[in-house]
């Protein structure tokens, strides 16, 4: 990948897309947040009922929703919605360090930077094509990044940790935790999965033209004549009719999966740092290795689904990509 095309394009792209990732997220978290805030007369009653709830012996782990920290303006912010400013605004700054000035023989933050880069761009640019990626490569690479950092940050230990709370016989009990991981947010993983999928019906229409994207939804495939047409035009139809089925359930399998494994990952954390007393900072330690493994695993799986879908809708006959020839 040539060294211009990471000065000025991915440098821009990746920026553009953090910066659309947060505004999205704190919109759909905003709504959320909106839309689930209990009323005034009985606020009291639901915190107070949260807080006996909480005060059991046996219940550990998140909470399933994020917690509402405080309202800017009449504009709610939730714990997880802080973290994800805080992985995006990391990125930024890093991005920014490392292009400052930049070396024809990088080193440092530069040199790691594009080797992320380019080793991301060769392998994108084994599946979907050399055509296909330097459209589309700002956004897999940057979903890619934004997750994996997101998810590192969602294991910094305190997160989940320090927040408003109330005492029991078992220790201090964390009812609102200041800081939530941004993936284990259901909202988070739902507005990535609504971008790529605005993104991708603009990718197909680009690639394929509006009549070619019909066309490769409902058309037939291959040659054939008379009866045998006609039946095929029947089941193509059919087909395309279960295939938009399946697209519209696209955001939704992978804001989901992304968030159940994220979820669950640090809900075991928090079971073995309260598993023994005394223990809690020993048990986690091997499954923090783990987790961080988990993350790089579910930004490089959500990556390649949405990568896989662009192939699937806008591969053309003229470009195969390098790995249908290997």
């Amino acid at each position: 990948m040539p060294l211009e095309l990471l000065k000025l394009r991915n440098r821009r792209s990746l920026l553009f897309m953090v910066l659309l990732i947060v505004v999205s997220v704190t919109w759909t978290v905003a709504m959320g947040a909106q839309s689930d805030r209990p009323s005034t007369t009985s606020a009291a009653t639901v915190n107070h009922s949260a807080a006996v709830t909480n005060a059991e012996p046996g219940e550990n782990g998140l909470p399933q929703k994020a917690v509402e920290i405080g309202r800017v303006f009449g504009f709610p912010i939730t714990n997880s919605m802080l973290v994800s400013w805080i992985a995006a605004l990391a990125l930024i700054i890093f991005v920014q360090l490392a292009t400052r000035k930049m070396e024809q023989v990088p080193s440092g933050a530069q040199n790691f930077l594009e080797w992320l880069v380019e080793s991301l761009y060769g392998f994108l640019e084994g599946i979907l094509g050399p055509h296909l990626v330097k459209r589309t490569f700002w956004f897999f690479a940057t979903v890619f990044i934004f997750i994996l950092c997101a998810n590192w940050i969602g294991l910094v230990p305190g997160i989940g940790a320090v927040g408003w709370g109330h005492v029991t016989p078992h220790g201090f009990k964390v009812n609102e935790p200041l800081f939530r991981g941004a993936n284990t947010d259901v909202n988070m993983t739902m507005a990535m999965s609504l971008i790529f999928f605005a993104c991708w019906i603009f990718w197909a229409v680009r690639e394929d033209g509006p009549l070619g994207f019909l066309k490769e939804l409902f058309a037939p495939k291959g040659e054939s004549s008379g009866l045998l047409k006609v039946v095929l035009a029947v089941v193509f139809f059919a087909v395309g009719c279960l295939e938009i089925v399946s697209i519209l359930f696209r955001p939704i399998s992978l804001s989901f999966r992304l968030y159940g494994n994220t979820f669950a990952g640090e809900n075991m954390l928090d079971t073995m740092a309260n598993l023994v007393p005394g223990l809690g900072w020993l048990l986690p330690v091997p499954f923090y290795f783990l987790e961080l493994l988990v993350g790089v695993i579910q930004a490089l799986v959500f990556m390649l689904l949405t990568a896989v879908f662009t192939l699937l809708i806008c591969q053309t006959e003229g470009e195969e990509p390098k790995a249908a020839h290997e």
